[in-house]
């Protein structure tokens, strides 16, 4: 049995990595979003599927016997299209996501919203905002925040045009405190924008803003589509698929 690691992230990284010394048959697969991405251990295919007809057909053309959607979790659509391909393929799915921040130190006095619209909204009433929700979102701020001061970090270029005002940052975690704390203050941030994309990769800015007074605005997951068992941690995806 072959299983398919929907990946892009270091737990899929580290998921591979476990696969391989159990000596579990595997590949990996990346959207190809980004230029120069890192690797996991075994083999890759990169690109879309075609949606979730075009993952079906390739979950059954190379025989795979079950999937782990180790994706972002703010990667909905591919989520929701291995939901159904799964289904349609009588093959089990797994999600692996990282445990999110809502309840860690700090999040009761974040201000939490539905979605990026609502974000850029809230995100006017600040003076100088600092966006880290990643470039794919980016043009759902520019008319809100068109005449804000606002530092924008991305790890691609982007691909719009964004006002004159805008500070675009090209940086690749992982970010430390102090680090974080340095650029918040070197460009004068009052209001944070990000994401609950969990764990301590990007972790820095949120301890940093707190250091400093900075209002942070945070994102919420999309949910998991209906019926697809979740877990947070590699150790429990690599038990899952050992246990098929």
């Amino acid at each position: 049995m072959t299983v398919l690691v929907l990946g892009g992230t270091g737990e899929a990284r580290a998921l591979a990595e476990r696969l391989q010394s159990d000596g579990t048959e595997f590949v990996s697969s990346l959207a190809g979003r980004v230029r120069d991405p890192r690797l996991p251990v075994g083999d890759v295919r990169i690109g879309g599927f075609g949606g979730s007809d075009g993952l079906r057909k390739f979950l059954r053309d190379n025989a795979i016997g079950a999937v782990v959607d180790a994706t972002h979790p703010f990667a909905a659509g591919i989520t929701a299209n291995a939901a159904v391909a799964c289904v349609a393929a009588g093959v089990p799915l797994l999600r692996l996501a990282r445990p999110g921040w809502a309840g860690t130190a700090g999040s009761a006095t974040w201000t939490w919203v539905s979605g990026h619209d609502e974000a850029a909204a809230t995100a006017a009433s600040g003076h100088r905002v600092f966006l880290s929700t990643g470039r794919q979102t980016l043009d759902r701020f520019v008319g809100p925040l068109a005449r804000h001061e606002t530092l924008v970090r991305v790890v691609e270029p982007l691909d719009i045009e964004v006002p004159d005002q805008w500070t675009v940052l090209h940086a690749r975690g992982p970010y430390t405190v102090d680090g974080e704390r340095k650029l918040m203050r070197e460009h004068g941030i009052d209001t944070l924008v990000t994401k609950d994309s969990g764990g301590d990769h990007t972790r820095g800015k949120l301890d940093a803003a707190a250091d400093l007074g900075v209002r942070v605005i945070v994102v919420h997951r999309p949910a998991t589509p209906a019926g697809v068992d979740t877990v947070d941690s590699v150790d429990a995806a690599a038990a899952w698929a050992r246990n098929l």
